[in-house]
């Protein structure tokens, strides 16, 4: 890049916007005013600026403070990125990385960047000592790695920064380590006010509840692998790009690597430009694969936890959410890598194919974070679990599928109101089976001219047979997984035999 480009890049940089020159006098106010080892959270959403705003923090705090400022982050990418940033605002630094193993030059700097990892082992060692600290500055403070560091620097002003002030660790709440919070703009404010780009989202029912929760809180990679990885989402996936982001930058996530792996190949097969990046991706190849990314305007990316944080790409227009999740934090980092603005971006596109938005609302929906910060664990107790969201799912026959049966009248059955009318009539649940049985082998016996295609047309009904047997079931009250999976089995088992019964039917009347 020409040095003129480089410094106009700077002076973009450099220029702040009011509502973050609004935060930075408030966190001041604090500075100034409260206790010199007060802890304090600032929250602003992921393209708000948050590096900015604590750049300039950095500048302003050295100027009227002869005490030196550190700031940690738990990533090397985003070490550079934050040094770079502070070197725009004219802060003189020096990265502690796992190269520097002791610091003679102290001296010479004001403001140190140091990996959390990183500085702890450095500390330990007694090998590097960083004397008159008066500010810390904690960069994506909600990971809990940052505790370790608070006992080095009693004596400072820790200021946390972060897009979701819910702690990683539901355990380990966020008010056990900050005194206050004070919360920035909200991403529908930053979207009117054109700082944002307006995200439309589309969401597809999945059945989740085969997936299981590991310790962490969140859903299991294995567990995540054998849904997603499986041809009927795959074919689902395939389906919401070409639907909703074809020919659009897409990032895809996923949370596991076989998942990743699957999609790659999918895309590949149907002939789509994809490329497959995960944390075992060599240091050159992923240079050479993001580069590739930047330039290539109808560029897939499918990924594994690498491109959450420390990732910046504003050209991306469609973010494709290939799990679920139930960590807040990392699905506002998803949907938050497409949110940039560019003179002609103001819009991108979110794929959910986990029941994210159902389960956390969109993402432009306000949310009540000093409710969050007080009290994390009622809000995750208040979030609507699976089977909650499940119960709710409408299925709707594809218009592309409806043309199939066009012969037929009626296809769809209400299972919830056909268990009050076995109720009420004092019949068996099972009737409710035959019954739905016998409507679909009609259905593929009246759209098709053979019984070979007839059975072949009832493999395009397996959704609706599953949305229907989930029904049956949540009617049924407990119901195992594994007898619902048994149930669905069964019932492709009976339809086959069904369809040969109605075939045999309809030839006799045709006989008549």
């Amino acid at each position: 890049m020409p040095k003129k480009d480089i410094l106009a890049e700077i002076e973009v940089k450099k220029e702040l916007y009011g509502y973050q020159k609004w935060d930075i006098d408030k966190i001041f106010e604090r500075l100034d005013n409260g206790p010199h080892n007060y802890h304090l959270l600032y929250q602003l959403p992921t393209g708000g600026g948050k590096t900015v705003i604590f750049s300039e923090i950095t500048r302003r705090y050295l100027k009227e403070h002869n005490k030196k400022v550190v700031v940690l982050t738990h990533r090397i990418e985003l070490c550079k990125q934050t040094s770079k940033m502070l070197k725009a605002f004219d802060v003189k630094n020096k990265i502690i990385n796992s190269t520097i193993k002791e610091l003679p030059d102290q001296e010479e700097y004001s403001c140190f960047v140091a990996m959390i990892e990183t500085l702890k082992n450095r500390l330990n060692d007694e090998k590097v000592e960083i004397q008159d600290v008066g500010l810390v500055i904690i960069d994506e403070a909600h990971f809990n790695s940052f505790r370790k560091l608070f006992s080095a620097f009693e004596n400072a002003f820790i200021l946390g920064v972060t897009a979701t002030p819910l702690s990683s660790n539901i355990k380990l709440p966020m008010y056990q380590n900050y005194n206050e919070l004070i919360v920035g703009d909200t991403i529908q404010n930053l979207i009117d006010k054109g700082f944002l780009a307006k995200a439309t989202t589309y969401s597809y029912d999945v059945g989740l509840t085969s997936l299981k929760v590991g310790i962490n809180g969140d859903y299991t990679v294995k567990s995540s692998d054998d849904l997603y990885s499986n041809m009927v989402m795959q074919e689902k996936l395939l389906h919401a790009y070409t639907e909703k982001s074809l020919g659009k930058k897409t990032l895809i996530f996923n949370n596991g690597i076989n998942t990743s792996l699957h999609v790659y190949e999918s895309f590949k097969h149907a002939g789509y430009n994809i490329r497959h990046l995960d944390n075992t991706t060599t240091t050159e190849d992923r240079k050479e694969i993001l580069h590739w990314f930047k330039k290539t305007a109808d560029a897939i990316l499918t990924s594994v936890g690498i491109l959450t944080t420390g990732f910046d790409e504003p050209t991306v227009e469609s973010i494709i959410l290939n799990r679920a999740t139930k960590s807040l934090t990392l699905y506002f980092q998803m949907i938050g890598r497409g949110s940039r603005k560019l003179p002609h971006k103001d819009h991108f596109t979110v794929i959910d194919l986990g029941n994210n938005a159902l389960r956390f609302g969109l993402w432009n929906n306000p949310i009540d974070w000093q409710h969050i910060f007080k009290s994390p664990e009622y809000y995750l107790e208040s979030l609507r679990d699976d089977s909650e969201i499940e119960s709710n799912f409408k299925y709707v026959m594809p218009e592309e599928l409806r043309k199939k049966f066009s012969n037929s009248i009626d296809i769809f059955m209400d299972v919830q109101e056909e268990f009050k009318y076995t109720i009420k009539n004092n019949l068996k649940a099972k009737t409710i089976i035959e019954k739905s049985l016998e409507q679909h082998a009609n259905m593929c016996v009246d759209n098709t001219e053979t019984l070979i295609d007839a059975r072949k047309l009832s493999k395009e009904l397996n959704d609706d047979i599953e949305y229907r047997i989930k029904q049956y079931c949540m009617c049924l009250g407990n119901v195992t997984n594994n007898y619902r999976s048994w149930l669905i089995e069964d019932y492709q088992l009976k339809l086959t035999i069904a369809i040969g019964r109605c075939y045999r039917i309809k030839v006799m009347n045709e006989l008549d």
